[in-house]
């Protein structure tokens, strides 16, 4: 049985197949629900989200921006730090993919960046120097509302996303929006805005302790990131007191301050 996502195409896409499996989609849909429960932790579930689709997509760097409560990207989540820094450049000159995806509802597809620099002419150039060729950018939406994007990037000449994959991807997208509109908004009864906002506050911390454990362990941030997500994990504590521990007192976390 073949376990690989395809559908009819047009022209030249009629060949095309979905890199992503069946079975692996499936698994990365029942991981992001089952988060989306008590304890919910805004800034891991979208780390998880941008670590999942990496993954489905052959490791392709994936970064994340919200809105702010007045309606500005802000940087919020990144499956490597390469991408963290191009988001924040994109977020600081407002301009990119991002901003183009959030701003008219609808997906940037199969961007080649060594010909965009009259589409994006500080971002482009920038992105290729990272050593990308192409990339991708996805809102986060329920139907007219729009609270952020997703960056896809590829370092791959030509690197292009099946129509089916754009669709799966968008698709993820979509069920994040849903999910944190509803948990948040909805469910608890609090305004978005305000409780993005609190989010982005949090990150400021969070970066600030994997700078910490990345200097106290030397290791890289991305590592740093990684222990500390994986100690939140085993404690079953929250990403943003973790953070605060950290950046408190770091030696009273030995697990996190010693290599």
């Amino acid at each position: 049985m073949n376990d690989h996502l395809t559908y009819p195409g047009k022209g030249k896409e009629a060949a095309m197949t979905a890199t992503v499996s069946a079975q692996r989609l499936a698994k990365v849909f029942v991981e992001i629900a089952d988060t989306l429960v008590d304890e919910f932790d805004l800034i891991e579930f979208l780390q998880l989200l941008a670590g999942r689709t990496a993954d489905l997509l052959d490791a392709s760097p994936v970064g994340l921006l919200l809105a702010d409560q007045h309606g500005r990207l802000e940087f919020m989540a990144a499956s490597d730090e390469n991408v963290k820094l191009l988001e924040l450049f994109q977020v600081q000159n407002q301009q990119g993919p991002c901003l183009d995806a959030f701003l008219t509802g609808t997906p940037v597809v199969n961007a080649d960046l060594q010909q965009a620099a009259d589409r994006w002419p500080l971002f482009a150039p920038r992105a290729v120097q990272a050593g990308f060729r192409s990339v991708h950018a996805f809102p986060l939406r329920l139907r007219a509302e729009r609270i952020g994007a997703m960056n896809v990037f590829s370092s791959r000449v030509g690197g292009r996303l099946a129509d089916t994959d754009v669709e799966i991807v968008q698709a993820l997208a979509d069920v994040a929006s849903i999910g944190l509109l509803q948990e948040r908004a909805i469910s608890r009864g609090e305004r978005l805005s305000e409780q993005l906002q609190g989010a982005l506050n949090s990150r400021i911390v969070i970066e600030q302790a994997k700078g910490a454990v990345a200097q106290s362990r030397g290791v890289s941030v991305d590592e740093a990131f990684r222990l500390i997500r994986a100690y939140c994990r085993s404690n079953n504590l929250r990403l943003g007191e973790v953070a605060n521990a950290i950046t408190t007192d770091l030696a009273g976390i030995p697990e996190l301050a010693s290599p």
